[in-house]
């Protein structure tokens, strides 16, 4: 019995283990069956496309960024090919710098180039591919192919390199592109198109057109998806979509006349923008100093940064958009049409001028000329008649006249970076400063505004286009630089869209008693010696405006040279019917008529003329002691704009036909015109080699 009872007892407990193990069994499969479930059910998508991308790769193809051109056709940016040396961190097989100086001892690798790759390194992931050596030569390439057996992870790959072959000539606004930093990724990244649109690009527009047509220049990237073996070897091309080449940009600006402004302003310091009136289009847009927009596109050199960053002449300051300066007595015009506007003044009223006007006992000085009317006021700068005016108007109506013409506004330009300068009124100052002594008017603070002093503070940008809407009838157009794409793909060009002109509703005859006195600025004014001979006729006003108040100049001014007051001039021509309107100044140069009048006179005789100057007369603008144009000028179309590739040092250059003849041969109203094939040869895109831009000033490219 005792047995039996054992036996049944050991039966039960193999019963039970038995019902454990089916019970973990089943457990066991339930568990798979969920699983499975999970995989080929739940997470069937998500896992499929992961064993996609296993079994794939997309690999993104960068588009070519479109090329910059004047109106003419000269390219002001493109891209050619060459050989960089590139490192893949994460295919190494020893540390980054121990192979570094490995590839030194085959091809020269600078510190520069060793910072560049570290900075670039850090923006990078570390299985993307980082130039260490930019540039190679054929020699470098041909040492170095036979050679990289030993160094797993470096490679040769030709990339499209963005050069601008006139280097400084017209810097500050084409701009340049760099590489794109951590920021501007995560502006990309807002939007999945674009972010999409800019896989494996590596480069963005960072200042002037290049940044404000990125998209244009940009193109549309491309992708490839090619089949891969374990071992990540491409086995086959499964499908390709090409990229799509950014289109081309056409500007407005002639870059001779640009270059001709540039090197009339010399080593001197200022800004000049020159505007179409009748359609906004710019014709120049000069800062000086600029600097060479190629050295950021890799990622500028520290020596070179500091050279930039720390010199006194500020050339990354683009003067022309974003330097403020008081428009001195080039704000006289514009009082003048405020005075008609408001009633305040007739063309009969007069006022007596003898050099110094009192108000709440302070003298406002200026200099005698005796009894004025609206329009001698003009042609003789008189400060009393417009320190009276001023007073009549009160800072409030010069603000609100003063506004829709566009200064202290942001113009609209198709530029980024555009300041607003100061155009004062109660409100203004109210918001301006914190303490409340502070905030409040005072009357003898309009006084100064009158001759465009005090608080006023305008870029060259807004007065140029202030001067164009009066030469242009009261029709304010919004100034622009772009003016065509160029399809990448058939060549077909396409103006690109601009606002219609806004007429500010000043009445005609106020205008024309304006335009007439600024005439006689430059018939029997102060400029009149800088325009003797003219054969065309013109209107001007000379400005010089306070660089410091009086209160904190130096006394030793005239040693003090960055204290001297700014030169300034504007102007419209032809007076009859205007096709350009200028604004130029020249800091701490003086008086208007000697320093920057006489720029603003060869700019008017380059686009109406066709004329360039003398080496002679080149050499007097550029000292501040010029008048009317010496020696005979030379016809425009015969001067050939060159560009020298020395290595890496690239520069504009003026080199004159040598079949030219005289100017004085060229008919006096209109251009002389170009030979086809100069005008062929300039819009084919190649690698930097020297350029020809041949076409007369103010033609436009077909």
């Amino acid at each position: 019995m005792t047995e039996l009872h054992q036996g049944q007892r050991d039966l039960t407990g193999f019963r039970r283990r038995l019902l454990v193990m089916a019970a973990l069994v089943l457990l066991a499969f339930a568990l798979l069956a969920w699983r499975l479930h999970v995989l080929q059910v739940q997470r069937h998508e998500e896992l499929a496309q992961q064993a996609e991308s296993n079994r794939t790769a997309i690999v993104p193809i960068v588009p070519h960024r479109g090329d910059i051109m004047d109106r003419n056709g000269v390219v002001l940016a493109t891209n050619y090919k060459a050989y960089t040396l590139e490192v893949t961190p994460s295919r190494t097989d020893r540390p980054v710098e121990q192979l570094i100086d490995e590839l030194a001892q085959l091809v020269p690798v600078t510190e520069r180039d060793r910072r560049r790759f570290r900075r670039q390194r850090a923006d990078s992931r570390n299985f993307d591919s980082v130039p260490i050596r930019m540039r190679l030569t054929d020699d470098e390439v041909a040492r170095l192919a036979g050679q990289l057996y030993r160094f797993p992870g470096v490679e040769i790959k030709a990339r499209l390199l963005r050069t601008y072959p006139l280097g400084e000539l017209g810097a500050h606004l084409i701009g340049y592109i760099g590489r794109i930093n951590a920021k501007e990724k995560e502006e990309l990244e807002e939007d999945e198109d674009i972010a999409a649109n800019y896989r494996g690009t590596d480069y963005i527009g960072k200042l002037g057109v290049e940044k404000s047509y990125e998209a244009l220049l940009h193109g549309t990237t491309g992708v490839e998806q090619l089949e891969t073996s374990s071992g990540g070897h491409v086995v086959r091309l499964l499908e390709r979509r090409p990229a799509r080449p950014g289109d081309s940009l056409q500007l407005s600006i002639d870059i001779k006349l640009q270059k001709l402004v540039e090197d009339l302003y010399g080593k001197r310091r200022g800004a000049l923008v020159a505007i179409d009136p009748n359609n906004g289009e710019i014709l120049a847009f000069v800062s000086k100093p600029t600097f060479d927009p190629n050295l950021f596109v890799e990622g500028i050199g520290q020596s070179d940064w500091d050279a930039l960053n720390n010199s006194i002449d500020r050339p990354l300051l683009n003067r022309a958009l974003r330097g403020t300066y008081p428009p001195g007595s080039t704000y006289k015009p514009f009082m003048a049409l405020a005075g008609l506007k408001s009633g305040k003044r007739t063309p009969q009223s007069v006022t007596v001028d003898r050099g110094a006007w009192n108000f709440g006992g302070h003298t406002f000085r200026g200099h005698a000329v005796g009894a004025v009317n609206l329009h001698s006021s003009i042609v003789r700068s008189s400060n009393a008649y417009y320190y009276q005016l001023a007073n009549d108007l009160g800072v409030n109506a010069i603000h609100d006249f003063m506004k829709p013409l566009g200064f202290g506004q942001i113009t609209g330009i198709d530029l980024p970076g555009e300041v607003r300068g100061v155009l004062p009124s109660t409100q203004w100052k109210r918001s301006a400063y914190k303490k409340a002594a502070q905030q409040k008017w005072y009357a003898g603070e309009t006084i100064s505004l009158g001759i465009g002093q005090g608080y006023n503070n305008f870029t060259m940008l807004q007065l140029a286009s202030a001067t164009a809407t009066l030469a242009g009838d009261g029709v304010r157009h919004t100034p622009h630089l772009g003016q065509k794409r160029i399809d990448a793909l058939d060549g077909a060009t396409q103006p690109l869209p601009q606002p219609t002109g806004e007429n500010l509703g000043l009445r005609p005859a106020h205008m024309q008693l304006v335009r007439r006195a600024m005439v006689g600025v430059a018939k029997e004014g102060t400029s009149r010696g800088i325009f003797a001979g003219a054969p065309y006729q013109s209107g001007g006003k000379t400005g010089t405006a306070q660089a410091v108040s009086l209160g904190k100049r130096n006394l030793n001014a005239r040693l003090a040279e960055r204290q001297r007051d700014h030169a300034l001039y504007i102007a419209f021509a032809p007076a009859d019917k205007p096709r350009i309107a200028v604004a130029a100044i020249v800091e701490n140069a003086g008086f208007g008529a000697i320093s920057a009048a006489p720029i603003v006179r060869r700019v008017l005789d380059y686009w109406l003329l066709g004329h360039w100057p003398s080496d002679a007369d080149m050499r007097a603008v550029q000292g501040g002691h010029a008048a009317a144009p010496i020696g005979e000028p030379r016809r425009a179309a015969d001067i050939e704009l060159l560009v020298n590739r020395d290595g890496q040092t690239i520069a504009a250059e003026v080199r004159q036909s040598a079949a030219s003849e005289p100017a004085s041969a060229a008919p006096a109203a209109s251009a002389p015109s170009a030979p086809a094939s100069a005008a062929s040869a300039s819009n084919k895109k190649t690698s930097p080699r020297p350029r020809r831009a041949q076409r007369g000033p103010g033609e436009r490219a077909g």
